[in-house]
């Protein structure tokens, strides 16, 4: 979760409960996770709002898509992996290359 692992969530867990007191970290949990409901559903909207305002040629269109990393890797990884498994006879219509001295 987050990346944290579990020696890091109890000491988080801990240093909390220091901060907030017993009695108030109910509260502060409530708190914490209304705010990150709420970041979520305007995420969702925003994002709902872009593939709106782009129209319907765009539905299939992933917002995940603008991240650079992300760009790369879907149009260039993924071609290069269906181009490996494409069979000889829809390479274009040649053979692949054949090395008769190679064992």
């Amino acid at each position: 979760m987050f990346g944290i692992s579990g020696g890091e969530f109890v000491l988080l867990l801990l240093l909390a409960l220091l901060i907030f007191g017993p009695d108030q970290l109910p509260k502060a949990a409530q708190q914490v996770g209304r705010v990150l409901r709420q970041l979520r559903t305007m995420a969702n909207s925003a994002s709902n709002d872009i593939k709106e305002g782009l129209g319907p040629e765009y539905k299939d269109f992933d917002v995940q898509d603008l991240n650079p990393k992300r760009f790369i890797q879907k149009h260039f990884w993924e071609e290069e992996e269906e181009a490996e498994r494409r069979p000889a006879s829809q390479l274009n219509g040649k053979r692949p290359p054949f090395d008769d001295e190679a064992t």
